[in-house]
């Protein structure tokens, strides 16, 4: 079914909203579909060094400690048998230098490192692409009041980098099941998820937030059925995450959600049909393929990061797993709540520079952060 309505100012609206991005954008926005971006996005071929820890489930359970408790107090009515772990934690710095962590599963850090490159490649194309970029300026003023009632990330621009984010995170979410799959190596798991569908599947059913707390925890409430050399969420899986999203949009009072007219259901803006065409699969296709083309680029060697012998003076530090506007100012909240300065905070570098009172608040200052999900790495300035 494709979009018909028109922005009406200041009023919630996904339908206008989707029309608002594909104007802004096209399908051949990251380059010709079903291809990598350009090689001049890709960068050289170079070696990134991992170190890797085993997850260590709690006694007794399949999940750690902390994932447990996050299944049994935010994730309602999920049960814990339906959530799968990774296998390993991920720390590395990605070829531009910024500190990540992840997890993986039976496939290895490869993914989650190659995800990365493969996101850092695909936000060069989008950030040359003038066309986009222009018309992202030009909106009007009907166009941006729209976007300001229906979207946390107002920028269509900004939209289209947090959709690559998000599609590299349910790539590496999903790996931590790539041996109940037919798919054995990285390319083939890429290429076999976006053939069963189930990025399409995860921006339908997924609640907003659902992904980016569950991917710094390193955990996925998702079971698969293979049929036919593909693979499909288990009936189980698509009635909880149902039920999860609807408990989420019941319980939504700040949210956007608190906006949705009565019996809506939130969608994803690219995978909503404007005259049509969507989106996503387009985006989903060129960063598939820009994945594969980069793990004949990227080795990864594993091995134990020195530390940094810093102190309680420093008042630079990264958060790896910051990835959108929504993340940024909840850590933004947590330190001016705690009586810190905030001089920057960058989500593409994921540095933070903040002015503390004291060592002691510095720590409190990063327990706080850990407290909501989130990874601290310090750094010297």
């Amino acid at each position: 079914m494709s979009v018909e309505s028109d922005p009406l100012p200041g009023r919630y609206d996904r339908a206008a909203a989707a029309r608002v991005l594909a104007e802004t954008a096209s399908a051949q926005v990251f380059g010709t579909p079903g291809r990598p971006v350009d090689a001049r996005f890709l960068g050289p071929v170079r070696r990134i060094e991992a170190d890797v820890v085993p997850v260590v489930p709690a006694a007794g359970s399949h999940l750690t400690a902390v994932q447990a408790d996050f299944v049994r107090t935010r994730m309602r009515p999920c049960p814990a048998e339906l959530v799968t772990s990774a296998a390993s934690a991920v720390s590395w710095r990605d070829n531009d230098g910024i500190a990540n962590v992840a997890h993986c599963g039976p496939l290895g850090p490869v993914v989650p490192i190659v995800a990365r490159e493969a996101t850092l490649a695909m936000s060069r194309a989008l950030a040359a692409n003038a066309d986009v970029t222009a018309r992202a300026r030009l909106l009007s003023g009907e166009a941006r009041a729209v976007m300001a009632a229906t979207t946390t990330d107002r920028d269509p621009v900004e939209i289209l980098r947090v959709g690559v984010d998000t599609t590299a995170r349910a790539l590496v979410q999903h790996a931590y099941l790539a041996d109940r799959t037919p798919y054995r190596d990285p390319a083939e798991f890429a290429r076999g998820l976006r053939a069963s569908g189930i990025f399409a599947v995860v921006a339908n059913t997924w609640f907003w937030g659902l992904q980016s707390s569950t991917f710094r925890r390193g955990m996925i409430p998702v079971r698969f059925t293979v049929e036919d050399e593909a693979v499909r969420y288990s009936a189980r899986t698509v009635s909880m995450l149902r039920a999860m999203k609807l408990t989420a949009i019941a319980a939504a009072e700040t949210t956007q959600y608190a906006s949705l007219p009565a019996g809506e259901q939130p969608r994803c803006l690219a995978n909503m049909a404007v005259d049509g065409v969507r989106l996503l699969p387009g985006v989903v296709d060129s960063f598939v393929e820009t994945f594969v083309r980069l793990l004949d680029l990227v080795r990864v060697g594993t091995g134990t990061e020195e530390e940094t012998g810093m102190d309680s003076a420093d008042e630079v530090f990264e958060v790896p797993d910051m990835t959108c506007s929504h993340c940024s100012n909840t850590i933004t909240g947590v330190l001016e709540g705690l009586g810190v300065r905030v001089a920057e905070i960058d989500v593409d570098t994921k540095k933070v520079v903040a002015a503390f009172p004291s060592p002691e608040v510095r720590e409190q200052s990063f327990e706080a952060i850990r407290g909501r999900g989130y990874t601290v790495v310090p750094r010297s300035a």
